[in-house]
């Protein structure tokens, strides 16, 4: 079955760094634009980066120059490596996985906090 399964988060303090992975499986990953999402207690989920097929990168304006998405289609795997963290950044960090308007998969999620 498809499982999109985060790895990587946790307690780190202001200015440190993480390395969130996404490993796929159940569905042709290398085909299907990959996506960090974030949701913060109290707030919308938002839109943190994405990666295409062809390997084009858009992030939120809240994290570019931090945060750096990137795949492994060998490994079906997508990163999110994540620098200069900021207390705004902690949130459950989600993989989505999104083909087309209508097919798409979402992983469980993985805690990242940022604090002192």
């Amino acid at each position: 079955q498809v499982q999109l399964v985060e790895s990587g988060g946790g307690l780190v303090q202001p200015g440190g760094s993480l390395r969130l992975s996404c490993k796929a499986s159940g569905f042709s990953f290398s085909i299907y634009g990959m996506s960090w999402y974030r949701q913060a207690p109290g707030k919308e989920r938002e839109l943190v980066a994405g990666i295409t097929v062809g390997l084009s990168t858009n992030y939120a304006g809240s994290v570019k120059g931090r945060f750096t998405i990137s795949r492994d289609n060998a490994k079906n795997t997508v990163y999110l490596q994540m620098s200069s963290l900021k207390p705004e950044d902690t949130a459950v960090y989600y993989c989505n996985a999104r083909r087309g308007n209508s097919i798409e998969h979402w992983g469980q999620g993985t805690q990242v906090t940022v604090s002192s």
